[in-house]
């Protein structure tokens, strides 16, 4: 199965669009569902999925900022615009952001279903291309060990701050998609995962061994904002930061 992020800040049409694809019959599922650009990139960070279908129109962060932002940050995903508004230069601005493609509301399921099965074409092909590319490079590193140790020494360098999927590759002179696939295979475990796990350590090392607050511990780990840090390390730890420390200290 595929997986679908929904983006659209009125419930009833993310409900609409859950059923019919559904209703499709092609192999594909709604792994999430958000309200604006923001909320769907935060969820991208840790959770990746094959393909997103976004409105345009929407508060905190409309659909053409975001599919700005995926297309230049380390999103490896498909996105598929959908929008009431039949206006050529938001066709412009999607195609432009690299949107595979656009479908107008209200959606048939004709055009649906057209739409989920050209991107199965699509991604059936990058499929193929991918292991004739993994044939040749798994030719210069047949174990692929050694890569993701220089990989993993990489990250490890740029503790406190994070590091992009993008950066890792380029150090490694490897395409970014198969470095993730790479990682996965050998660590069990994908490459964002690992970034958040070594930031968390090292969180939780500073919270144990240093007097420094939650803030400068999160300024030091690169994160701006002090409540999304905190959220953060709750889900990893089951605890808030500062609770974290008072059972260290106990």
């Amino acid at each position: 199965m595929y997986t679908i992020l929904l983006v659209d800040d009125e419930k009833w049409v993310r409900t609409a669009l859950r059923h019919m694809i559904a209703r499709t019959g092609l192999p594909f599922k709604v792994e999430e569902e958000c309200t604006n650009g923001l909320d769907a990139l935060d969820f991208l960070q840790n959770h990746p999925v094959d393909l997103v279908m976004t409105d345009v129109r929407m508060a905190v962060m409309d659909g053409l900022t975001f599919v700005t932002e995926l297309a230049n940050g380390d999103y490896p995903t498909d996105c598929i615009m959908v929008s009431g508004y039949d206006d050529f230069k938001y066709v412009q601005h999607a195609l432009r952001s690299g949107v595979f493609d656009y479908l107008l509301k209200p959606v048939e399921l004709d055009d649906m279903k057209a739409c989920l099965e050209k991107w199965l074409e699509h991604r059936l092909k990058q499929e193929a291309d991918k292991q004739r590319a993994n044939s040749v490079e798994s030719k210069v590193d047949s174990s692929g060990l050694s890569t993701i140790e220089k990989v993993i020494q990489y990250v490890k360098s740029k503790v406190p701050g994070d590091v992009t999927l993008s950066e890792a590759a380029e150090h490694v002179h490897l395409n970014p998609s198969y470095l993730s696939k790479l990682f996965k295979d050998k660590m069990d475990q994908n490459f964002m995962d690992f970034v958040l796990d070594i930031r968390m350590n090292e969180a939780k090392r500073l919270l144990e061994r240093t007097s420094l607050r939650v803030t400068e511990i999160s300024d030091r780990l690169g994160y701006s904002d002090i409540t999304y840090f905190s959220n953060i390390f709750k889900r990893k730890t089951g605890v808030p930061p500062s609770e974290y420390r008072k059972q260290q200290q106990r």
